[in-house]
């Protein structure tokens, strides 16, 4: 590995080595070569890209989606000693000139700017004028029109390059890409032969669930309760639902805010700098909320309603456990939130292939949502990941329910698809298994089929949910079609001819609140769910990095995060050199935060 990138992450970051993936990606930059990274939220995207460009000449353009993340990152890489800023639309135009006088005059080593900005001819006369050796382009998958956060603005970038002489590195970076969506980024940002890193899918620390048919209110009601210490993020799909659920959570006397699109710009802002600065507890929010938000100490996320798909939902679930400590992502399932995502596809504007692998994508997050196969595993093969071990941590690894030989309903099942000339819908196949009197079902003479009333012992829900797991295990599959309707799959053969048996655990009547609970040695400091050496001096700790984030208008985890302040009750550091040695304390923030540290850690040993 470059020595250099050794010693500056050492000196900026106070890390010795790197992470799995990051010294490949760097030294490919180093070498003047294109680089697509896809590293889960938390794997060190950042320092990929910010150590090329402490390191290399001129300055380092990074095209970054959020006026929030761009602020984040340049007070953390400016606490830590390293000269970056941003110009975005928050600035007044005084303040855009002056930046830009000072970009212009070398002042900085990083450049952030939403790729709005990219469509200013003043801005790219400005570029014209810089020696740009990298753009880094941040949240890559908005580029490809397959993946699910698509932004035209993106496709500026390209345009961009031509106004650049010598002709910069371009490193794209992502935490989730189907094998589609890579493809797509590679040929619109226009990689050259680019050095390919994927560290994996798998986040060890995440205990995900799913949880169908809970009383929602009840459900978050006990949960929050549970985590009353936490900082957590809850996810719902419409402007109306966040005001209800943010409504619900305020009066549970819980400090809450809510993020949505129909707020105005300045609560928006409001919202998520408080819920940084660790003075709100709880976000409300729309997936307009949090795309590469950098707050480490996320411990839970709730999606109360399900997402569009399964990219959407781990990009926003992967906001717990930024820190590598335990986090808990439930999902909170409901039929209701499949009619809301379609109605959503329905009033798109996207041209008819468009909605089709959409349908398709909402299809996939169905089925996760009925999988009784670890849920870990279930994401990282959707990704594209073949070789993968159980997480043994999820709901569904974890869930001591004895599995049911539900052999011949499934067969029933089976038949009356069949039957039916696999041209309907779940809902209408579980009312002809059940002998349902319904109009449509005497219309299509469906009460004269064989399998009509065969199942008629099941109450509808079950039976509906039946159908869906097997869908989620590759007996059947659902058309990706506004109103899917349901297939069979090779594997019902063997079923029907007997050669293999068909099992499902039943829905649990009551629901576990949490799958962490209780498992971490956690002393209810603050927020963390990782064992601490010495709790009381671990929040101590705290309230001094608050207090001095306060004083600077800083998130707390600019200055350090959680797990650099656990290391320090550990190590109890007693002087600079073994203060220096705590991962995380970097010589600037030695310099600027390391002595109050030191002194408290001191007067509490005395």
């Amino acid at each position: 590995m470059n020595p250099a990138a050794i010693d500056a992450l050492r000196t900026y970051y106070g890390y010795d080595r790197f992470r799995a993936g990051q010294s490949t990606l760097i030294e490919a930059i180093l070498d003047g070569k294109d680089v697509l990274g896809i590293m889960p939220t938390g794997a060190g995207k950042s320092i990929c890209y910010q150590i090329p460009a402490i390191l290399l000449p001129g300055v380092t353009l990074v095209i970054s989606p959020l006026i929030s993340l761009m602020k984040d990152q340049v007070d953390s890489l400016n606490t830590a000693g390293i000269e970056a800023t941003y110009i975005n639309s928050s600035l007044s135009v005084k303040e855009t000139n002056e930046r830009m006088r000072d970009v212009a005059a070398g002042h900085y080593k990083l450049l952030y700017v939403a790729p709005e900005r990219l469509e200013s001819e003043y801005f790219r006369e400005l570029i014209r004028g810089l020696e740009v050796p990298l753009i880094a382009v941040d949240e890559a998958h908005c580029v490809s029109q397959w993946g699910h956060d698509f932004r035209p603005s993106y496709m500026t970038i390209v345009r961009l390059l031509r106004d650049i002489e010598p002709r910069p590195v371009m490193a794209a970076f992502t935490a989730t890409a189907t094998d589609v969506v890579k493809e797509d980024i590679v040929e619109r940002l226009k990689l050259r032969e680019p050095a390919r890193v994927t560290t994996g899918y798998a986040r060890s620390n995440l205990a995900m669930s799913v949880v169908r048919n809970a009383d929602k209110r009840d459900y978050v009601a006990r949960y929050v309760k549970e985590h009353s210490d936490q900082a957590g993020i809850i996810y719902a799909s419409t402007r109306r639902e966040v005001e209800s659920v943010y409504s619900f959570v305020h009066s549970l006397g819980v400090p809450v805010g809510k993020y949505h699109a129909g707020l105005s710009e300045e609560d928006r802002a409001r919202t998520q700098d408080a819920f940084q600065r660790d003075d709100v507890q709880i976000i409300v929010a729309t997936n307009a909320f949090g795309m590469g938000i950098d707050k480490s100490n996320v411990r839970f996320v709730i999606h109360n309603n399900m997402p569009k798909n399964l990219e959407a939902y781990y990009q926003e679930a992967g906001r717990a456990g930024r820190d590598g400590d335990p986090g808990e992502c439930v999902l909170l399932f409901s039929p209701q939130d499949v009619v809301t995502q379609k109605f959503f596809i329905d009033q798109s504007e996207a041209s008819d292939e468009r909605k089709r692998n959409d349908y398709r994508l909402l299809n996939d997050m169905v089925q996760y949502s009925h999988t009784g196969d670890c849920l870990q595993l279930t994401i990282v093969r959707y990704f594209g990941e073949e070789n993968g071990e159980p997480c043994g941590t999820c709901a569904n690894c974890t869930d001591t329910r004895e599995q049911k030989d539900v052999t011949e309903d499934a067969k029933m099942i089976f038949a009356c698809i069949s039957e039916m000339k696999q041209r309907f819908g779940v809902t209408l196949t579980a009312k002809v298994l059940r002998g349902a009197n319904d109009a449509k079902i005497r219309q299509f003479n469906f009460d004269r089929l064989r399998s009509y009333g065969r199942l008629k012992h099941m109450a509808e829900k079950p039976l509906v949910q039946l159908i869906h797991a097997l869908v989620a295990d590759g007996y059947l599959r659902m058309s990706d079609t506004a109103y899917p309707v349901v297939q069979l799959m090779e594997p019902v053969l063997e079923v029907m001819r007997g050669e293999s048996r068909v099992y499902h655990k039943a829905e649990p009547e009551a629901p576990p609140v949490s799958r962490t609970s209780g498992r971490s040695g956690s002393s209810r400091s603050g927020g963390s769910s990782a064992p601490v050496a010495n709790a009381e001096l671990f929040n101590a700790l705290r309230q001094l990095r608050k207090r001095i984030a306060d004083g600077e208008g800083l998130p707390p985890f600019v200055i350090f995060h959680d797990a650099t302040l656990r290391e320090m009750c550990e190590a109890m550091p007693a002087n600079e050199r073994a203060m220096r040695s705590v991962k995380g304390v970097g010589a600037a923030k030695y310099e600027k935060y390391g002595q109050a540290f030191l002194d408290l850690i001191r007067h509490h040993s005395d």
